[in-house]
C-alpha cells in the first residue's frame, strides 16, 4: 500500500511563492501529495482564498511560517493545525507584518543610496499586497536592469553581508512559540540545517526551542542529502522531537523543492501527523 505524502510547507503568492494558493494546491495534488499545508511567511491570507470545492480528497493543514531570532540569528518556525482567524494568530501576523514593513523601508533606503531607484515603493507595488520581503526587491533590481536574474541579485544586493542584508526586529523564539500553540497550533523547526549552525549549536536550538513548547523538527525538507535526514531523525529522537516533512516549494523549476519531494521519515522517529487531526478541505 503506497503511503500517505504530507508535504507540511510550502508557499503561495500570499509571501514570496510565485503561485496562487489554489494552484498551489492544485500542483501538489497532481504531484501526489495527499495531506498539504500552506506555509506562507508570516501570514494566513492564503486561506482565504482558497476554494475548496476545487480540492476534493487533498487534506488541508492550515499553517504558517513564522520568523523569529535566537542569538543573533533568524530562526523560523512552522505553525501546523493552527486556527488563521484566532486572535493569537490576528495577533502574530499584525506584528510581523509591522517588523517586515520596517525592514523593507531600511532596504528600499539602502538600495537608493546605491542609486537603484524608488526600490521600496516599487517592492511594494511588486508585492501586490502580499508580505513584502527581499524576493520583491530581487524582482525590482531585475525590472530596473541592475541585474539579470534574482539569484544574482541575492548574490550582490540582498543576501548575507550584501548591502540590503536588514537585520529585522523579529520577536524571540519563546513568543513565536506561544503564539503557534495559542492559536491552536503545534510548532515545528524548519528547514534547521539551513542556518549555518554546528550540530551543538542545532542542539543547543532545539532544546531551547522544546523548552518553550515547541514540538516538532523537519526532518526531511526539499532534496537533502539522505545522510542528513537520518542525522536530524536521530536528533530529534534524542530530543523527543516529532518529525515533520515538506518540500519548501516557492516556484515551478526548482528541481530540489518540488511540492512532495523529499526522504521518507527514518523509523526511528514519530511523525507530527500522529499528533494531530486533519481537516479535509
Amino acid at each position: 500500500m503506497q503511503a500517505v505524502i504530507y508535504d507540511l510547507h510550502m508557499h503561495s503568492n500570499a509571501s514570496d511563492g510565485a503561485l496562487p494558493p489554489d494552484d498551489l494546491l492544485e500542483l501538489a495534488r497532481a504531484s501526489g501529495v495527499d495531506v498539504a499545508s500552506i506555509t506562507d511567511h508570516d501570514t494566513v491570507a492564503a486561506y482565504e482564498r482558497i476554494d475548496s470545492a476545487r480540492h476534493s480528497g487533498l487534506r488541508i493543514v492550515p499553517g504558517i511560517e513564522l520568523s523569529t531570532t535566537w542569538q543573533g540569528r533568524s530562526i523560523h518556525v512552522v505553525g501546523l493545525g493552527i486556527d488563521p482567524a484566532s486572535a493569537a494568530m490576528t495577533g502574530a501576523v499584525r506584528v510581523q507584518a509591522g517588523a517586515r514593513l520596517e525592514r523593507a523601508r531600511k532596504i528600499g533606503e539602502r538600495l537608493d543610496r546605491l542609486g537603484v531607484p524608488n526600490s521600496f515603493q516599487s517592492a511594494l507595488d511588486i508585492a501586490d499586497g502580499a508580505v513584502i520581503g527581499r524576493p520583491h526587491f530581487a524582482a525590482h533590481l531585475v525590472n530596473t536592469g541592475f541585474v539579470r536574474d534574482a539569484r544574482t541579485a541575492f548574490r550582490k544586493y540582498l543576501g548575507n553581508g550584501k548591502p540590503g542584508d536588514v537585520r529585522c526586529s523579529w520577536p524571540d523564539l519563546e513568543r513565536v512559540v506561544r503564539w503557534i500553540r495559542d492559536a491552536g497550533g503545534t510548532a515545528v523547526v524548519a528547514h534547521p540545517s539551513k542556518y549555518g549552525l554546528t550540530m551543538t549549536k542545532l542542539r543547543a536550538l532545539l532544546s531551547e526551542f522544546a523548552g518553550h513548547g515547541g514540538r516538532g523538527i523537519e526532518v526531511a525538507c526539499g532534496l537533502q542529502a539522505p545522510a542528513l535526514t537520518r542525522k536530524l531523525g536521530t536528533l530529534a529522537q534524542d530530543l523527543g522531537l516529532l518529525a515533520s516533512t515538506g518540500s519548501d516549494f516557492h516556484q515551478p523549476g526548482n528541481a530540489w523543492s518540488r511540492p512532495g519531494l523529499f526522504d521518507p521519515l527514518p523509523r526511528n522517529v514519530t511523525p507530527i501527523w500522529e499528533q494531530w487531526t486533519t481537516t479535509c478541505a
